[in-house]
C-alpha cells in the first residue's frame, strides 16, 4: 500500500511538473498562430542554396560565355531598377517572378542548346523558386508587375540579343536572389561592369 501511496504521489508531480513546465512551451513554441501572415517566412531560402560551389561556378560559366556574345553594353535586364518603388519585403516575391520568366521564356527555349550548362542551371533556379512557392507579396503589386513588365519589354526590343544578354546576366540574377532572399545577404555582390 506504501508504494502505492508513493508511485500516486510521484504521478502527482511529476502531472504538476508537466502542467507548469510543460503547457508554457505548448503556448510560446514557433507554430504560427492563426490570422497571422507567414508570408515573410515563405519568402526565405536557405543561405547553402547558394553556397554550392559546383552549381555557382555553372552559373557564372554559362552567364560569361553568354556575355561574350552580347553585343548591347548599354542596356541592362537585371538590376537595381527591378526594385523600383518596391518595399524591401517583397524583394524576393520579385526575384522568384523574375527567375520564373527566366527560366521558363529563355533557359527552357532553344537556347539551352547554344549553351554549356543551361539545363543544370535552369534546373537549380526552377528549384529555388518551387521553394519558394508560398511566397506571396505584401501589399500592391502594381510596382512588381510595371518593372517586370519593363524588363521583359525591354528584352523583346533587344530581339535575338535580349536573351543572349539575360543568360550573359544570369550571376547578376544569382546574386540579387541570394541577397533579396536570405536572412545574410552577401557582402559586396551584385556588382558587374557594363
Amino acid at each position: 500500500m506504501a508504494s502505492l501511496q508513493t508511485l500516486s504521489k510521484s504521478f502527482s508531480g511529476w502531472v504538476f511538473f508537466c502542467f507548469c513546465c510543460c503547457l508554457p512551451l505548448l503556448l510560446t513554441s514557433s507554430l504560427p498562430l492563426k490570422g497571422v501572415s507567414t508570408a515573410h517566412h515563405a519568402c526565405r531560402l536557405r543561405k547553402t542554396n547558394f553556397q554550392q560551389f559546383y552549381i555557382r561556378n555553372r552559373t557564372y560559366t554559362l552567364a560569361k560565355t553568354a556575355s561574350a556574345s552580347d553585343k548591347d553594353t548599354d542596356n541592362r535586364l537585371i538590376g537595381q531598377q527591378l526594385f523600383v518603388n518596391v518595399r524591401e519585403n517583397n524583394h524576393c516575391y520579385l526575384m522568384k517572378r523574375v527567375v520564373e520568366f527566366i527560366v521558363e521564356d529563355v533557359l527552357l527555349t532553344e537556347v539551352k542548346n547554344q549553351y554549356p550548362y543551361v539545363e543544370e542551371v535552369a534546373q537549380f533556379l526552377a528549384s529555388l523558386t518551387s521553394e519558394l512557392s508560398s511566397c506571396k507579396i505584401s501589399g500592391k503589386k502594381e510596382h512588381i508587375e510595371k518593372n517586370l513588365e519593363q524588363m521583359k519589354n525591354k528584352m523583346e526590343q533587344l530581339g535575338e540579343n535580349g536573351k543572349t544578354k539575360a543568360i550573359g546576366e544570369l550571376d547578376l540574377l544569382f546574386d540579387y536572389m541570394e541577397n533579396a532572399c536570405t536572412d545574410a545577404p552577401k557582402k559586396g555582390g551584385n556588382k558587374k561592369k557594363n
